[in-house]
């Protein structure tokens, strides 16, 4: 059992580490899987690295694995995660984060995280897996939330419902927007 003790970058470094370990991968072929250089996976399994969210999902993706594998915390009984605390990865866009809330058991597809987006360029998502939904409730703000070239804008307690298994956008219209998205995967 992984102690909770632990650090954040501790824990997902560790939890790398097993997760490349059980698909029998060497660091150099991870590294080329993802397409992330072999000194930075180096760096998060050594825990001194900060990944960025495409990190992570390329890491994930590489690995067949849900990012929430990487990123979440050990069960605790009664778990709360303030406001500005919980597993959160930016972006290479500085103007979105993610926070992982609740990472669902082994098997069960859905994940629910907490969505920070600043004003500024979309936020452009490469496709999830196959039959993969992304569903976002907006908490405060407006945003730009779908498929590319397809987005739809929503506003305070709309919920949207689309299809990630292509290029979906996140993008805040106007102001800052904070949004819980429950990635369903197919």
């Amino acid at each position: 059992m992984t102690d909770p003790t632990l650090s954040p970058i501790a824990l997902l470094s560790s939890a790398i580490r097993r997760e490349r370990e059980r698909a029998g991968l060497s660091v150099t072929e991870l590294a080329k899987r993802a397409s992330v250089a072999k000194s930075t996976l180096s760096q998060l399994e050594s825990g001194t690295g900060n990944p960025s969210l495409e990190t992570l999902w390329a890491l994930a993706l590489a690995l067949d694995v849900p990012v929430s594998r990487l990123i979440s915390q050990p069960s605790q009984h009664v778990q709360v995660i303030r406001a500005n605390e919980g597993a959160a990865a930016e972006s290479e866009q500085a103007n979105y984060a993610a926070t992982l809330l609740a990472a669902c058991p082994a098997g069960a597809p859905r994940d629910i995280y907490r969505v920070k987006v600043l004003p500024g360029e979309p936020r452009i998502s490469r496709a999830h897996g196959p039959g993969t939904h992304e569903h976002v409730i907006i908490c405060s703000g407006t945003a730009r939330v779908g498929p590319v070239g397809r987005a739809v804008e929503v506003t305070v307690g709309d919920y949207v419902r689309y299809s990630a298994d292509g290029p979906h956008e996140f993008e805040a219209v106007g102001g800052e927007v904070v949004a819980v998205m429950v990635i369903e995967q197919g």
